[in-house]
């Protein structure tokens, strides 16, 4: 929608495209925070396991290879969602790692302090001038991770992997915590604690900088400037909240082969080919290269639906393709869990 619709149809002052701003506004927050979520989820029901012993760890390194491989292959010059994800995970690993040796501190207060950091570094990348790099001397791929020259760092890890940290915090507290999670007061603290911080987030870190003032530091980070991040982590709190009400009353009707579900555990898939098809990653050519800019509301409506659709019912029948392409698929699934012990 965003690359395809008319400049001249893009009014702020219009309800649709008012609140079609605001959805795409959290989309990437949404997407960021539940990878941390569920990755840490699923980590942890092996929580007794040794660290190398256990298999989702295993599986992240591996994840974490893939990521950087498909991301860099669709955008080799870029550091995109892909990459950060990827970052993301190796460093809920490594943070994981450093929990086996030192249980002294809870697991999910080394996310939240890892997501904090995040978003207040962003404090100090956003008042270099344009253009100039950080690491200063680093090569160009080290500095797209953090703040490149261009804007070929799409998804810098500074702020945006503080969303995947503070997803991998939930997904601790969640597990920690799973005997409550179907109690009704559970969702509603999310929804209160995302309400708070998505309408009252300047409020809640002016208070934050009005308690280091009056320890009497030198340390002023102002970081009532961060209010933008922690607006849309409420708005991510406020969904998952919701979510939770919807599992507590529906939940028991979704069956497990439900094709909702196989849309939601195909995602890197659905995200690849997307990839190919709008922007002619790989193969050249896409379906942006002939509508950018270029079509109305009614053709982009349309025109969305009927993508959305296309990989709904590609995710129907991807069982049946992978069947078909199983002569490639399958050694290369081999090769890759016998490098990383997976099996």
């Amino acid at each position: 929608m965003d690359d395809s619709l008319m400049l001249e149809f893009r009014n702020p002052d219009s309800a649709i495209f008012a609140t079609w701003t605001f959805i795409r506004g959290f989309t990437a927050p949404v997407f960021l925070t539940v990878t941390g979520l569920i990755f840490v989820y699923l980590l942890l029901k092996n929580r007794q396991e040794g660290f190398i012993k256990n298999i989702r760890v295993r599986k992240g390194f591996k994840r974490v290879v893939e990521l950087f491989f498909w991301g860099y292959l669709l955008q080799w010059y870029a550091f995109h969602v892909l990459e950060c994800i990827a970052v993301g995970i190796f460093v809920i690993l490594i943070l994981y790692g450093l929990y086996k040796i030192i249980r002294v501190i809870p697991l999910w207060f080394y996310f939240f302090t890892a997501g904090f950091i995040m978003f207040a570094f962003y404090l100090y990348l956003v008042e270099l001038p344009k253009g100039e790099p950080w690491p200063e001397n680093a090569w160009y791929f080290v500095q797209n991770v953090f703040h490149g020259p261009s804007n070929r760092a799409i998804f810098p890890i500074i702020p945006w992997m503080g969303y995947t940290m503070f997803g991998a915090m939930i997904g601790a507290l969640l597990h920690d915590f799973h005997q409550h999670v179907l109690k009704l007061y559970f969702p509603i603290i999310f929804l209160i604690v995302g309400s708070a911080f998505h309408f009252f987030p300047k409020e809640i870190l002016s208070s934050l900088d009005s308690l280091i003032d009056l320890m009497n530091t030198n340390f002023n980070y102002d970081f009532i400037r961060l209010d933008w991040l922690y607006k849309r982590l409420g708005m991510v709190l406020m969904e998952l909240g919701g979510l939770m009400l919807i599992d507590k009353y529906f939940g028991h009707r979704i069956r497990e082969n439900n094709l909702f579900l196989k849309v939601g555990q195909n995602t890197l898939t659905i995200y690849i080919i997307h990839m190919m098809v709008l922007y002619g990653s790989m193969i050249g050519i896409g379906i942006n290269d002939f509508y950018r800019k270029s079509l109305g509301p009614w053709e982009v409506a349309i025109g969305a639906s009927l993508f959305l659709l296309s990989f709904v019912i590609l995710i129907k029948y991807l069982d049946w393709i992978k069947e078909k392409l199983s002569f490639i698929l399958i050694p290369i699934k081999k090769f890759m869990n016998k490098i990383f012990f997976v099996g």
